[in-house]
Protein backbone atom coordinates (compact mmCIF):
# COMPACT_ATOMS: atom_id res chain seq x y z
CA UNK A 1 0.00 0.00 0.00
CA UNK A 2 1.46 3.36 -0.99
CA UNK A 3 1.90 6.06 1.62
CA UNK A 4 -0.78 8.38 0.18
CA UNK A 5 -3.47 5.67 0.31
CA UNK A 6 -2.41 4.66 3.81
CA UNK A 7 -2.69 8.28 4.98
CA UNK A 8 -6.17 8.61 3.45
CA UNK A 9 -7.41 5.48 5.20
CA UNK A 10 -5.94 6.67 8.50
CA UNK A 11 -7.67 10.04 8.21
CA UNK A 12 -11.00 8.36 7.44
CA UNK A 13 -10.62 6.07 10.44
CA UNK A 14 -9.87 8.96 12.77
CA UNK A 15 -12.67 11.19 11.47
CA UNK A 16 -15.36 11.54 14.17
CA UNK A 17 -18.80 10.19 13.39
CA UNK A 18 -21.73 12.58 13.26
CA UNK A 19 -23.48 12.69 16.63
CA UNK A 20 -26.69 11.41 15.06
CA UNK A 21 -25.09 8.30 13.55
CA UNK A 22 -25.09 6.19 16.72
CA UNK A 23 -28.05 4.58 18.44
CA UNK A 24 -29.36 5.85 21.76
CA UNK A 25 -30.58 3.64 24.62
CA UNK A 26 -33.62 4.87 26.51
CA UNK A 27 -35.50 3.50 29.51
CA UNK A 28 -39.16 3.23 28.55
CA UNK A 29 -42.02 2.85 31.01
CA UNK A 30 -45.06 0.72 30.28
CA UNK A 31 -47.77 -1.06 32.27
CA UNK A 32 -48.89 -4.68 32.20
CA UNK A 33 -51.92 -6.48 33.57
CA UNK A 34 -50.25 -9.76 34.48
CA UNK A 35 -53.56 -11.43 35.35
CA UNK A 36 -55.95 -10.37 32.61
CA UNK A 37 -59.21 -8.90 33.81
CA UNK A 38 -57.90 -8.39 37.34
CA UNK A 39 -57.53 -4.64 36.98
CA UNK A 40 -54.15 -4.91 38.66
CA UNK A 41 -51.53 -3.12 36.57
CA UNK A 42 -47.79 -3.14 37.22
CA UNK A 43 -45.26 -0.57 36.05
CA UNK A 44 -42.45 -2.07 33.99
CA UNK A 45 -39.19 -0.60 32.66
CA UNK A 46 -38.01 -1.50 29.17
CA UNK A 47 -34.57 -0.42 27.94
CA UNK A 48 -34.80 0.22 24.22
CA UNK A 49 -32.17 1.06 21.61
CA UNK A 50 -33.32 3.67 19.09
CA UNK A 51 -31.45 4.58 15.90
CA UNK A 52 -31.32 8.37 15.83
CA UNK A 53 -31.78 8.52 12.06
CA UNK A 54 -34.92 6.39 12.46
CA UNK A 55 -36.39 8.53 15.25
CA UNK A 56 -38.26 11.84 15.12
CA UNK A 57 -39.82 14.24 17.62
CA UNK A 58 -43.48 15.06 16.98
CA UNK A 59 -44.73 18.27 18.66
CA UNK A 60 -48.52 18.23 18.95
CA UNK A 61 -50.57 21.45 19.10
CA UNK A 62 -48.23 23.61 21.15
CA UNK A 63 -50.12 26.73 20.10
CA UNK A 64 -49.31 30.37 20.76
CA UNK A 65 -52.60 30.71 22.65
CA UNK A 66 -55.36 28.37 23.81
CA UNK A 67 -59.00 29.28 24.35
CA UNK A 68 -58.60 28.11 27.96
CA UNK A 69 -56.39 30.43 30.03
CA UNK A 70 -55.29 27.58 32.31
CA UNK A 71 -54.17 25.56 29.29
CA UNK A 72 -52.27 28.55 27.87
CA UNK A 73 -50.41 29.05 31.14
CA UNK A 74 -49.38 25.40 31.32
CA UNK A 75 -48.24 25.42 27.68
CA UNK A 76 -46.07 28.45 28.43
CA UNK A 77 -44.45 26.45 31.22
CA UNK A 78 -43.90 23.44 28.94
CA UNK A 79 -42.23 25.62 26.31
CA UNK A 80 -39.48 26.65 28.72
CA UNK A 81 -38.55 22.98 29.18
CA UNK A 82 -39.30 21.77 25.65
CA UNK A 83 -37.22 24.37 23.76
CA UNK A 84 -33.79 23.27 25.10
CA UNK A 85 -34.82 19.62 24.68
CA UNK A 86 -35.45 20.22 20.96
CA UNK A 87 -32.06 21.87 20.54
CA UNK A 88 -30.36 18.82 22.07
CA UNK A 89 -32.37 16.44 19.90
CA UNK A 90 -31.33 18.32 16.75
CA UNK A 91 -27.66 18.18 17.75
CA UNK A 92 -28.05 14.40 18.07
CA UNK A 93 -29.39 14.23 14.50
CA UNK A 94 -33.05 13.62 15.36
CA UNK A 95 -35.70 14.99 12.99
CA UNK A 96 -38.18 17.51 14.44
CA UNK A 97 -41.79 17.59 13.17
CA UNK A 98 -43.91 20.58 14.19
CA UNK A 99 -47.64 19.79 14.13
CA UNK A 100 -49.63 22.86 15.26
CA UNK A 101 -53.11 21.94 13.99
CA UNK A 102 -55.28 24.43 12.10
CA UNK A 103 -52.43 26.92 11.58
CA UNK A 104 -51.05 25.89 8.17
CA UNK A 105 -52.13 29.19 6.60
CA UNK A 106 -49.54 30.91 8.80
CA UNK A 107 -46.82 28.57 7.50
CA UNK A 108 -47.84 28.26 3.85
CA UNK A 109 -44.68 30.02 2.61
CA UNK A 110 -42.33 28.50 5.17
CA UNK A 111 -39.57 26.33 3.63
CA UNK A 112 -40.18 23.74 6.36
CA UNK A 113 -43.83 23.49 5.23
CA UNK A 114 -42.91 23.23 1.56
CA UNK A 115 -40.27 20.64 2.36
CA UNK A 116 -42.71 18.07 3.74
CA UNK A 117 -45.11 18.67 0.85
CA UNK A 118 -42.35 17.76 -1.61
CA UNK A 119 -42.12 14.17 -0.37
CA UNK A 120 -43.86 11.46 -2.37
CA UNK A 121 -47.19 10.30 -0.95
CA UNK A 122 -47.11 6.76 0.43
CA UNK A 123 -50.41 4.99 0.92
CA UNK A 124 -50.70 3.60 4.45
CA UNK A 125 -51.55 -0.03 5.15
CA UNK A 126 -54.91 -1.06 6.54
CA UNK A 127 -54.83 0.17 10.15
CA UNK A 128 -54.60 -2.36 12.95
CA UNK A 129 -57.80 -2.93 14.91
CA UNK A 130 -56.76 -2.02 18.45
CA UNK A 131 -58.78 -1.82 21.68
CA UNK A 132 -59.76 1.71 22.69
CA UNK A 133 -60.99 1.66 26.31
CA UNK A 134 -62.79 4.65 27.90
CA UNK A 135 -60.62 7.45 29.27
CA UNK A 136 -59.99 7.65 33.04
CA UNK A 137 -61.04 11.32 33.16
CA UNK A 138 -64.23 13.10 32.09
CA UNK A 139 -63.59 15.83 29.51
CA UNK A 140 -67.10 16.12 28.03
CA UNK A 141 -67.41 19.75 29.18
CA UNK A 142 -64.14 20.67 27.45
CA UNK A 143 -61.76 20.11 30.35
CA UNK A 144 -60.99 23.78 31.03
CA UNK A 145 -60.16 24.54 34.66
CA UNK A 146 -60.54 28.32 34.30
CA UNK A 147 -63.81 30.19 33.55
CA UNK A 148 -63.40 30.55 29.77
CA UNK A 149 -65.54 29.89 26.70
CA UNK A 150 -64.32 28.21 23.53
CA UNK A 151 -63.07 30.28 20.59
CA UNK A 152 -60.30 29.70 18.05
CA UNK A 153 -57.48 31.48 19.85
CA UNK A 154 -54.48 29.94 18.08
CA UNK A 155 -52.79 31.24 14.94
CA UNK A 156 -49.38 29.50 14.99
CA UNK A 157 -47.09 27.35 17.09
CA UNK A 158 -45.78 28.95 20.26
CA UNK A 159 -42.96 31.33 19.22
CA UNK A 160 -40.81 30.03 22.07
CA UNK A 161 -40.21 26.85 20.07
CA UNK A 162 -37.62 27.54 17.38
CA UNK A 163 -38.27 26.05 13.94
CA UNK A 164 -34.93 25.11 12.41
CA UNK A 165 -34.15 24.87 8.70
CA UNK A 166 -33.92 21.08 9.09
CA UNK A 167 -37.42 20.77 10.64
CA UNK A 168 -40.74 20.16 8.89
CA UNK A 169 -44.27 21.48 9.53
CA UNK A 170 -47.57 19.68 8.99
CA UNK A 171 -50.90 19.00 10.71
CA UNK A 172 -51.91 16.29 8.25
CA UNK A 173 -51.63 12.62 9.14
CA UNK A 174 -51.18 11.46 5.54
CA UNK A 175 -48.36 13.97 4.99
CA UNK A 176 -46.57 13.04 8.20
CA UNK A 177 -46.98 9.29 7.59
CA UNK A 178 -45.56 9.68 4.08
CA UNK A 179 -42.67 11.78 5.38
CA UNK A 180 -41.62 9.35 8.08
CA UNK A 181 -41.89 6.39 5.73
CA UNK A 182 -39.82 8.17 3.05
CA UNK A 183 -37.20 8.95 5.69
CA UNK A 184 -37.29 5.42 7.18
CA UNK A 185 -38.39 6.84 10.53
CA UNK A 186 -40.04 4.13 12.62
CA UNK A 187 -40.28 5.81 16.05
CA UNK A 188 -41.95 9.07 17.10
CA UNK A 189 -41.17 10.83 20.38
CA UNK A 190 -44.54 12.49 20.98
CA UNK A 191 -44.88 15.62 23.12
CA UNK A 192 -47.31 18.49 23.43
CA UNK A 193 -50.97 18.82 24.35
CA UNK A 194 -53.38 17.42 25.30
CA UNK A 195 -53.04 13.74 26.25
CA UNK A 196 -56.79 13.04 26.36
CA UNK A 197 -57.53 14.91 23.13
CA UNK A 198 -55.08 15.85 20.39
CA UNK A 199 -52.07 13.79 21.53
CA UNK A 200 -54.19 10.68 21.15
CA UNK A 201 -56.69 11.57 18.46
CA UNK A 202 -55.20 13.80 15.77
CA UNK A 203 -54.63 12.11 12.40
CA UNK A 204 -50.87 12.37 13.00
CA UNK A 205 -50.97 11.39 16.68
CA UNK A 206 -50.59 8.30 18.84
CA UNK A 207 -53.70 6.27 18.00
CA UNK A 208 -53.45 6.66 14.24
CA UNK A 209 -49.68 6.26 13.95
CA UNK A 210 -49.71 3.23 16.25
CA UNK A 211 -52.45 1.64 14.14
CA UNK A 212 -50.30 2.23 11.03
CA UNK A 213 -47.28 0.50 12.54
CA UNK A 214 -45.27 3.57 13.58
CA UNK A 215 -43.91 3.15 17.12
CA UNK A 216 -44.79 6.02 19.45
CA UNK A 217 -43.17 7.01 22.74
CA UNK A 218 -44.88 9.64 24.90
CA UNK A 219 -42.46 12.11 26.51
CA UNK A 220 -44.48 12.19 29.69
CA UNK A 221 -43.07 15.30 31.36
CA UNK A 222 -43.54 17.39 28.20
CA UNK A 223 -47.28 16.94 27.97
CA UNK A 224 -50.48 17.90 29.79
CA UNK A 225 -54.16 16.93 30.02
CA UNK A 226 -57.22 19.05 29.32
CA UNK A 227 -58.96 18.31 32.60
CA UNK A 228 -61.09 20.20 35.11
CA UNK A 229 -60.94 18.85 38.71
CA UNK A 230 -64.66 19.66 39.07
CA UNK A 231 -65.35 16.71 36.76
CA UNK A 232 -64.94 12.97 37.50
CA UNK A 233 -62.84 11.46 38.96
CA UNK A 234 -62.55 14.74 40.95
CA UNK A 235 -58.79 14.73 41.40
CA UNK A 236 -56.26 17.54 40.98
CA UNK A 237 -55.28 18.64 37.49
CA UNK A 238 -51.82 17.08 37.86
CA UNK A 239 -53.37 13.82 39.07
CA UNK A 240 -55.70 13.85 36.06
CA UNK A 241 -52.69 14.24 33.76
CA UNK A 242 -50.96 11.33 35.50
CA UNK A 243 -54.07 9.17 35.02
CA UNK A 244 -53.93 9.93 31.30
CA UNK A 245 -50.23 9.09 31.09
CA UNK A 246 -50.90 5.76 32.80
CA UNK A 247 -53.80 5.11 30.41
CA UNK A 248 -51.55 5.69 27.40
CA UNK A 249 -48.88 3.43 28.89
CA UNK A 250 -51.48 0.67 29.41
CA UNK A 251 -53.22 0.75 26.06
CA UNK A 252 -51.24 2.67 23.45
CA UNK A 253 -47.51 3.17 23.88
CA UNK A 254 -44.68 3.41 26.43
CA UNK A 255 -43.37 6.67 27.82
CA UNK A 256 -40.02 8.22 28.67
CA UNK A 257 -38.88 11.38 30.44
CA UNK A 258 -37.05 14.22 28.74
CA UNK A 259 -34.27 13.82 31.34
CA UNK A 260 -33.70 10.18 30.34
CA UNK A 261 -33.69 11.15 26.68
CA UNK A 262 -31.24 13.99 27.26
CA UNK A 263 -28.89 11.60 29.05
CA UNK A 264 -29.18 9.27 26.06
CA UNK A 265 -28.41 12.18 23.72
CA UNK A 266 -25.28 12.90 25.71
CA UNK A 267 -26.19 16.58 26.29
Amino acid sequence: MNSARWLLLLLLALQPRHAGAADITVNLRSRVEAFKGSGEWSEVSLPRSLPTEGTAVLICDMWDKHWCRGATERVNGLVAKMAPFLESARKRGIQIIHAPSETMDFYQEAPQRKRILAFARIDPPAPLSLPDPPLPIDDKRGGCDTPDQFYKAWTREHPGLRIDASDVISDNGAEIYSFVRNRNIRTLLVMGVHTNMCVLNRTFAIKRMTALGIRCILVRDLTDAMYNPEDPPHVSHDAGTQLMIEYIEKYWCPSATSADLLRAFGH
